[in-house]
């Protein structure tokens, strides 16, 4: 049996680390696992184009594929949340019917493929669907059947998440919609849309149904709002994950030394291995973290938080898991080995049954990990890495 490195186990041979590893490996050929992605944030441009003209949707701000991406990027890069969010009425505005529905989610499921993930949950409000006059049941019937026709074709193994958002009323209604299709591919619960005005507590009806059906909960908790967020994800609502978190480390300080002090809302995240779903471009978007740079992610990845990369929402952000993991590893100085170590986080943190990620986990992430450092090794004692021994 392949066994998992630990983190402070090096290779025998010095590998490139940070921009050099960059610079030496293809991403796309890491397996990864993404766990925080929005359907409908995620889409094609070409394929928004083309399901516009289907609908008889003329109100897109271009048709030309290149141009409308770029306005789907100009738009998100605004520096605050309810901005950010403006260019789904468009995405929403052309999933109204199953044929659209189901294709989205089919290519979802290709483009997981084409970027190396092997596992991927994606999440939606079914409730934002029903314009054309499907039920929510509907909705998610068909979004279930594109995804699944993307596994019979890729093998990607993937888990719905239906959300409930933080300015309705009808969270109770979303929830009981998960449970029903909780054994046909919804895997969890989420609270979306933004934290302002709208703390999850007030939603607590809903998660006390998930729970008692024994169900799983990940909140969006922390990204524009403080600890007081998280703290209502965790203790009101018995959140399982939280949805990027970054203002954590308003509980967090540093010393003199160097050292962590953690407050009592980051330390029981820490001793309970919380997970924390971070997205980096997103954020930076969004105006939850002033930079790349000045993302909390390496302090929380160095910490021993349970940490790892998610795109969010593709389209708005322009990105791929690819993308993060090298953004990440460029900006941070990441090894392979802090790589595997994020994606184990990832494996072990989903929704999934346990069967399910313990499969995945020693079928095609163990090995391709393994693979690739055997490569990387051979190239360094090769003498093509500057660091490799002469």
């Amino acid at each position: 049996m392949i066994e998992q490195r630990y983190p402070d186990e090096r290779p025998v041979c010095p590998l490139p680390e940070g921009e050099g590893l960059v610079r030496a490996l293809d991403f796309r050929r890491l397996p990864k696992v993404l766990l925080h992605e929005h359907l409908d944030g995620g889409l094609r441009p070409a394929t928004v184009v083309e399901l516009a003209r289907e609908a008889g949707y003329g109100a897109l701000p271009t048709e030309d594929p290149s141009a409308l991406a770029d306005w789907f990027h100009r738009g998100a890069q605004r520096g605050n949340l309810p901005e950010y969010l403006e260019g789904f009425a468009h995405t929403i505005a052309v999933m109204q019917q199953r044929d659209a529905l189901e294709r989205v989610a089919f290519e979802f499921i290709e483009d997981m493929a084409a970027d190396g993930v092997v596992y991927a949950e994606v999440r939606f409000a079914p409730v934002f669907h029903t314009g054309a006059g499907l039920s929510q049941d509907e909705v998610v019937e068909t979004v279930i059947a594109g995804l699944e026709r993307g596994h019979r074709e890729t093998g990607v193994e993937w888990g719905l998440i239906i959300c409930a958002m933080r300015d309705r009323t009808d969270s109770l209604e979303a929830a009981e919609l998960a449970i029903r299709w909780r054994d046909r591919g919804v895997v969890g619960f989420d609270l979306a849309g933004g934290e302002a005005g709208h703390p999850p507590k007030k939603h607590l009806e809903s998660f006390q149904a998930i729970h008692r059906a024994n169900f799983a909960i990940t909140i969006h908790a922390g990204e524009a709002f403080g600890p007081e967020s998280i703290w209502q994800a965790l203790q009101w609502c018995g959140a399982h994950r939280l949805g990027h978190g970054t203002r954590l480390l308003d509980d967090i300080g540093i010393a003199e030394d160097g050292s962590m002090r953690c407050g009592t809302l980051a330390q029981y995240i820490l001793d309970r291995r919380i997970p924390l779903e971070m997205c980096l471009s997103s954020n930076v978007h969004t105006g939850a973290c002033p930079s790349i740079g000045e993302h909390p992610f390496p302090l929380f990845h160095r910490e021993g938080f349970r940490v790892f990369l998610n795109t969010d929402d593709r389209l708005m952000s322009d990105t791929e898991m690819s993308k993060e993991v090298a953004l990440a590893t460029e900006a941070f100085g990441l090894t392979l080995v802090d790589l595997e170590k994020m994606t184990m986080n990832a494996m072990k943190s989903a929704f999934c049954p346990h069967a399910q990620r313990v499969g995945l986990i020693h079928r095609r992430l163990l090995p391709g990990y393994a693979m690739i450092f055997a490569e990387l090794t051979a190239r360094a004692f090769s003498g093509e890495f500057s660091e490799a021994p002469r």
